[in-house]
């Protein structure tokens, strides 16, 4: 052989050697924890054992100025955006629930009706509204996006498996795509799937359902680790102005998990999905999971998704600087280190990887924000019911009262659909009416921006917030006239919420550990969009279509 040739060879086989430094992970872990704020990891740091939240810190990547660039940051846009590197102007994905522009009424981000429940033994006659008794479908078929997972199978086909476990169906349906194997999530407490992953539940979760369930914590005492003063050193009271009292739960600690029937039943649900015990739930179903169907065990890579949605239905009700919020995540830090210790024990130290990121941030409690800066105009909450009266008025003074029976808008979430009907009776343009209303709407003392559907469509550019809530805008969708809240306004009555292009809303943590990863600390800013593309990159496969996020390393 011809020295060039050899040399020629020998450096390929260089190249090989480099490319093969850091070996694809056998399985890779997205955890998205909802509505963690990003200050918690180091507002709470000085309490974290060992092997949780402190092992990720120390030994990862911690990207620590991470946000999403888009509006609306709830749930299902989030999931959806985690897993595909897209906003909903692709994805589709424009909320949690929308209404139909058509019909105008509302349907759900993973309804299905073609795809019954699968394991679900009772009725759900009880939930009295449309979306929750849609429930009787799900799938990700209103996902208009294509997922790291969707790449997965696509290169590897049934040799790569693609999960999803999670307390809520959007968590768990959403961020593995439309090609995953299956998705697990909760309902009446158990775990339940549908029939668009599979006909009947398979043994193993039958098995799992009745040995850990939501019902074997009835009656159940819910209180602190830590003595109360340091919570209240770290949170301030334990009793706070604003806090929502709900489901059956005390404002305060200790708190009994149970309800006024005696029995398990809808309140008793309401106020476990509440506590820390959902999380430790959620990890034993990942670990059965793992187990069950061999997640990790050969040399092609698999992806599993874990959503712990309880911190959304706790924050919701107490609040980021409760005593409920602390003590929630020191014990997700316990059992975060359990299920780390787990992926080491059942697939290998340095073979697997995960990231850890939230679906969306939270605003703190209006009251506290008033009582800290002595302002009452520093935050609030507006009434929905007045804010539709506002607009409304002001269509009647801009184009004249309408017809008996007839009315403008359709309000969604914090958006307004133009009734055609209205539209019809005054022979008015949509364009001009929604530019009214627009205005109206910036008028409005609590409200900080708006923008209608023209302004989205445009080719022109917007002021940052008009970008970030033209990346929650899908045409086919969305609403005429979309709006943001001031900072630190919402649209509830008690407790408190997110779904905002603000700050609190936006910055979620982003921390890499395992297989690839170099561990430090990144001050610089990233996005949310780039977990798809760099999770791609690890598994070694392509990039999912129109993933607008980066590489991070």
């Amino acid at each position: 052989m011809r020295l060039p040739l050899r040399l020629f060879l020998l450096s390929l086989a260089f190249i090989e050697l480099g490319a093969q430094e850091h070996p694809v992970p056998r399985l890779a872990v997205i955890i998205t924890v909802d509505q963690m704020r990003a200050d918690y990891l180091g507002r709470f740091a000085p309490y974290f054992g060992e092997g949780g939240f402190k092992r990720l810190l120390t030994t990862g990547a911690d990207f620590q100025n991470c946000h999403y660039r888009h509006a609306v940051t709830k749930t299902a846009p989030g999931h959806a955006t985690i897993g595909s590197g897209v906003h909903a102007d692709v994805h589709g994905i424009i909320g949690n629930e929308w209404l139909d522009r058509t019909s105008f009424l509302q349907g759900n981000a993973v309804e299905d009706a073609a795809s019954p429940l699968v394991g679900l033994v009772r009725s759900l006659t009880r939930y009295p509204n449309a979306t929750m008794a849609a429930k009787a479908g799900r799938s990700p078929r209103n996902f208009l996006g294509v997922t790291v997972g969707d790449q997965l199978k696509a290169r590897y086909g049934a040799d790569a498996k693609v999960f999803g476990v999670a307390d809520k169906d959007r968590s768990a349906i959403l961020p593995v795509g439309r090609k995953a194997d299956g998705a697990y999530w909760t309902e009446e407490g158990i775990f339940v799937t549908s029939t668009f992953y599979r006909p009947e539940l398979p043994d193993w979760v039958k098995d799992f359902n009745a040995h850990h369930n939501a019902a074997s914590h009835y009656g159940d005492i819910w209180d602190r680790l830590l003595p109360a003063s340091v919570y209240e050193a770290v949170q301030g009271p334990d009793d706070a102005p604003g806090e929502e009292v709900s489901s059956g739960l005390t404002a305060t600690f200790p708190k009994r998990v149970a309800s006024k029937s005696g029995r398990p039943d809808g309140e008793f649900y309401g106020a476990f999905d509440r506590t820390p015990w959902n999380n430790e739930m959620v990890a034993a179903m990942a670990q059965q999971l793992i187990g069950a169907e061999r997640l990790g065990q050969d040399d092609i890579p698999d992806l599993l998704a874990v959503g712990f949605s309880q911190p959304d239905s706790m924050g919701h009700a107490y609040g980021p600087d409760s005593h409920e919020a602390f003590d929630s995540y020191l014990r997700l830090d316990r059992t975060l280190a359990a299920f780390f210790g787990f992926l080491d024990a059942q697939i290998g130290p340095g073979r697997w990887v995960a990231v850890l990121t939230a679906d969306h941030g939270v605003a703190r409690l209006p009251e506290r924000v008033q009582t800290e800066t002595g302002q009452a105009n520093a935050a609030g909450r507006i009434a929905a019911r007045d804010l539709d009266l506002w607009v409304n008025q002001a269509l009647d003074q801009a184009f004249g009262p309408l017809p008996a029976a007839l009315f403008w808008t359709y309000r969604d979430n914090s958006s307004y659909h133009l009734n055609p009907r209205a539209l019809a009776a005054k022979e008015l343009s949509p364009d001009r009416v929604a530019a009214e209303l627009s205005a109206a709407l910036v008028r409005h003392p609590m409200v900080g921006a708006a923008y209608t559907r023209s302004q989205l469509t445009m080719n022109g550019p917007l002021d940052a917030m008009g970008e970030m809530v033209r990346r929650s805008f899908n045409p086919a969708r969305s609403a005429d006239v979309l709006f943001v809240e001031k900072y630190n306004f919402q649209m509830r009555a008690a407790g408190t919420t997110h779904g905002t292009p603000h700050d609190y809303d936006t910055h979620v943590p982003q921390v890499w550990f395992g297989a690839g990863v170099k561990p430090g600390v990144h001050p610089e800013p990233v996005a949310v969009e780039d977990i798809a593309p760099t999770l791609a990159a690890l598994l070694g496969v392509e990039l999912p279509p129109e993933a607008r996020g980066r590489r991070l390393f």
